[in-house]
């Protein structure tokens, strides 16, 4: 019995959606559970994907192929159903201004959709004025940024002082994607690191009074 991966991988890389989707499902149909094909999946070809666009060996058609057959997995393994009527709560996510790469955020997305959050997405190259502006408007309990670029950084590390100076300290920020994940929670002034989307979402359950 195989349950390898690398057929997914290189199926992603390669931007071949319908052979990606194809092998997401050999791999649910041999009893891999989806949270493995995501982690195991998903996020190491989007390590390899990452890791190219810093070096800056990539091409634009390259990305948005990859990010087509990403999002073609995700859709096959959570598909989107009428929104649960009750959820855990309300998460805003962007990328910041001056990063317009979001594979990332939109597997975190997907991810906590199916886990019954609401989930408000302010998009890619997004100033933090309009992220903070929906978190109050919508009652968020927390923050969610990615990035892909170590020039974010700096933005990042405002987003807790921005919100406390509006009155909303109670809002948790998260942050993630290759080139935060270099840092520290400490250095990014933010509550939590995530190292995977699925990282992000177990944290987000102990904050928000843990789903199961």
């Amino acid at each position: 019995m195989s349950t390898s991966m690398d057929p997914l991988v290189k199926a992603l890389l390669d931007g071949d959606q319908i052979q990606a989707v194809a092998e997401a499902r050999r791999l649910c149909d041999t009893g891999v559970a989806h949270e493995r094909i995501v982690t195991e999946g998903i996020e190491v070809a989007m390590g390899q994907l990452d890791t190219k666009c810093t070096m800056e060996q990539f091409n634009l058609l390259e990305i948005m192929l990859a990010g087509r057959a990403v999002m073609g997995v995700i859709k096959e393994l959570y598909p989107s159903g009428a929104p649960p009527l009750q959820t855990k709560g309300t998460v805003v996510m962007a990328s910041p201004e001056g990063d317009v790469h979001d594979l990332g955020k939109n597997v975190l997305r997907v991810v906590l959709t199916a886990k019954a959050y609401h989930v408000v997405d302010c998009g890619k190259d997004c100033p933090l004025d309009r992220l903070i502006d929906a978190a109050e408007r919508e009652g968020a309990f927390a923050i969610a940024v990615s990035g892909l670029m170590t020039s974010l950084i700096p933005q990042v590390r405002q987003i807790r002082d921005k919100i406390t100076k509006r009155g909303l300290g109670h809002i948790k920020v998260m942050a993630g994607g290759a080139a935060l994940k270099q840092a520290s929670a400490e250095s990014l002034n933010v509550d939590f690191l995530a190292q995977t989307a699925f990282d992000g979402a177990r944290y987000l359950d102990q904050i928000a009074g843990g789903g199961q």
